[in-house]
């Protein structure tokens, strides 16, 4: 676990993704927590979707903006990384940007 507590819903944290394979996103990358606080207050693990600068926009990407840099939001990589993958918090989404991904979430896992 990082040493500034656990990770909160809408964080974003450098991880380390690799090792990967195939068309998995890689590297050491930020990552938009997106599983919920109860999860992340109880478990060694977090649920996070990859974030890019480059790539396209796919119906289950976000575009937002992070650091001054716009980019995407990767929902179709959802990674479930051990608490040991998380580098360092950098900051948090816009609550639009954490909304729409939520939204999108929904969409994509409903009956």
């Amino acid at each position: 676990m990082v040493a500034d507590g656990r990770p909160r819903r809408g964080d974003v944290y450098l991880v380390g993704l690799d090792p990967t394979k195939g068309r998995e996103i890689r590297k050491t990358r930020p990552c938009l927590v997106v599983s919920p606080d109860e999860l992340n207050d109880h478990l060694t693990t977090t649920i996070v979707a990859p974030m890019t600068t480059g790539g396209h926009a796919y119906p289950f990407r976000v575009k937002c903006r992070f650091q001054n840099k716009s980019g995407f939001i990767v929902l179709d990589q959802l990674r479930t990384v051990d608490s040991a993958r998380l580098v360092k918090r950098l900051g948090s989404v816009s609550p639009q940007a954490l909304s729409t991904a939520m939204d999108k979430l929904r969409e994509m896992f409903a009956a």
